[in-house]
């Protein structure tokens, strides 16, 4: 079945004895959803666009329904590239995460080129008992062609809510307007934000708060704050975008024992 407009896609895991399965999956041009297997219990969904990356005029907006006591993954097979864009382009997600259930949100970073503009919206409703493990990570862009911070904007939102309540509202806006991005941004070729919520993520959760405070230094800044008891926000900017991607893969390394294998192994 293929969804009403371009772009748009819907998702929908279930449990299903000792596994998850991915009882619905609908996506419409651009929008391509990719679905390996894997050792363990949960399923496994890998977002692509055609032609590899976003062009002008690009929006894409997929919802997730992970039902109760499932365990699902969204990731990427490479960086999302962000095309000039005069017109903009956009990507969405909307998920709700049920009662035991565990979403994994492990993308590639979002590399915008020259003269790009992105926005990026994330909504997730969780039930009491779910579990969220989000990373939102942003490189320079093409500092080999010349090309680092050199995007026209990007704006990306992030809101989490848990039976009703607002647990996380993080935001992030990089405009040249508001002043040479290149020079705010000094030494750092890449940025990432880590979210880990709920029973599921607790050792996640741990790692984050615990590296906050040795990782700090020349080439690497990382802070952490504690949501709530079983929640924590991670932030990380570092010098060369493999120095980022190793320091979150290895924050989000238990989460590998929920979803049956470790989905960044090959890539990351």
């Amino acid at each position: 079945m293929i969804a009403s407009a371009a772009g748009e896609g819907e998702l929908r895991f279930v449990r299903a004895g000792e596994r998850t399965v991915l009882h619905t999956a609908k996506a419409c041009s651009p929008l391509k959803l990719l679905l390996p297997r894997n050792h363990g219990d949960g399923s496994w969904v890998y977002v692509a666009t055609l032609g590899g990356g976003l062009v002008d005029g690009d929006v894409v907006a997929l919802s997730a329904d992970v039902g109760e006591g499932a365990c699902a993954l969204l990731a990427t097979q490479a960086s999302t590239k962000v095309y000039r864009s005069p017109r903009g382009t956009a990507q969405r997600l909307r998920a709700r995460v049920g009662e035991g259930a565990l979403l994994a949100v492990l993308p590639d970073p979002v590399s915008c080129f020259a003269g790009a503009r992105y926005e990026q919206s994330i909504d997730v409703h969780l039930d009491e008992g779910a579990t969220l493990v989000l990373v939102d990570a942003l490189t320079c862009g093409r500092a080999a062609h010349g090309e680092r911070w050199a995007f026209s904007r990007y704006a990306s939102r992030t809101r989490v809510t848990r039976a009703g309540r607002l647990v996380v509202l993080d935001a992030t806006l990089l405009d040249p307007r508001h002043g040479d991005l290149a020079r705010r941004m000094g030494r750092f070729d890449a940025v990432a934000t880590l979210l880990a919520i709920g029973p599921r993520a607790h050792e996640v959760r741990t790692r984050v708060l615990a590296t906050a405070s040795a990782t700090t230094g020349a080439s690497r800044l990382w802070s952490a704050t504690a949501l709530a008891a079983d929640a924590a926000l991670g932030r990380i900017a570092a010098s060369t975008v493999e120095e980022a991607i190793a320091a979150v893969r290895a924050l989000v390394a238990p989460v590998a024992g929920e979803l049956g294998d470790d989905p960044l192994a090959r890539r990351w």
